[in-house]
């Protein structure tokens, strides 16, 4: 799949990032997160990343994430394309990044650099090294201490061929209007905000109507059907559904840093599913945050 193919599929539909499965002590799980990839495929996702952050890609081993990547590919290799997740140093990206194309995955998604702070050259610079280094289509996901301006992702367009996505993290909607206006269909976009689907409606109407879904995980019918609602402006399924589940979905995600992982994971094995125990620094639900996202899970009905 060339970059240019990958970029049109992912300029419609929904997206997700599968969790990656750990056993009781913590190692990788490969027949689970097979089971996993081989239910949520069907479902109607445009493509799946795997390792990438609700994956715990800053957690896995060098050869942990060979696993992860080449089991996703060859699982979903008639199904759904898998993207892969890299990051850390500019180096690392890269080794991450030709491994991921050695394995077979369709494309990358660039997560930030690591900790240091860091010139907006520098981390252009970052961004042009890891795709310079492929063939496959690249996507960068503004977040954090990545925060690329529409200049320099402009230049980064001209220089780099198969940078086709962009995917924002930020939720600076100055910033996005800015970008989606400058590069036009440049990119595919894609809504990159923690529980999207809060923000699905708005970055609609800024242009970005695909967006990435973490409680697909648990919940894929109630994510796809949220998706399609928002898709055709039904105002009033989308607003029963945030009422419903997304508002008090949060409630239990805002209440420790992390969550945002720990809660899905909660919600696999909820939904029978399990990916096991997150892996530090992330902790997982404590019992009673547990119980009340089960309660939620069942209001949505059989998935």
């Amino acid at each position: 799949m060339n970059p240019q193919e990958l970029k049109s599929i992912l300029s419609s539909g929904l997206l997700s990032f599968p969790l990656t499965d750990f056993n009781a002590q913590g190692d990788f799980h490969r027949e689970g997160y097979i089971k996993r990839l081989e239910w949520l495929a069907p479902y109607g996702a445009s493509a799946l990343f795997a390792a990438g952050g609700t994956g715990e890609f800053f957690s896995l081993a060098a050869s942990e994430y060979s696993q992860v990547i080449k089991t996703a590919v060859d699982t979903c290799a008639n199904s759904v394309p898998i993207l892969a997740g890299v990051g850390g140093s500019t180096r690392q990206a890269i080794e991450y990044a030709q491994e991921a194309e050695r394995l077979g995955a369709k494309g990358l998604l660039l997560l930030p650099h690591y900790l240091t702070e860091a010139s907006q050259d520098g981390v252009a610079a970052h961004v042009e090294a890891v795709c310079k280094s492929v063939k496959i289509g690249v996507i960068v996901y503004n977040r954090n201490v990545c925060r690329l301006t529409a200049p320099l992702l402009e230049r980064l367009a001209e220089r780099c061929p198969n940078l086709i996505g962009y995917k924002d993290g930020l939720g600076d909607i100055e910033l996005m209007v800015s970008i989606r206006r400058r590069l036009g269909d440049r990119f595919s976009y894609l809504g990159g905000l923690p529980t999207a689907e809060v923000y699905a409606a708005a970055y609609k109407a800024l242009g970005v109507p695909v967006y990435s879904s973490a409680v697909f995980n648990f919940i894929p019918k109630t994510a796809m059907d949220f998706y399609h609602a928002v898709a055709r402006e039904d105002h009033a399924t989308v607003g029963k559904i945030i009422d419903d589940f997304f508002l008090p979905y949060l409630d239990i995600r805002n209440r420790k840093a992390g969550y945002a992982v720990s809660i899905v994971k909660a919600g696999a094995t909820i939904s029978g599913y399990t990916a096991g125990p997150v892996r530090t620094p992330l902790t997982d639900l404590l019992p009673e945050e547990y119980e009340a996202l089960a309660a939620l899970i069942d209001k949505q009905g059989p998935q």
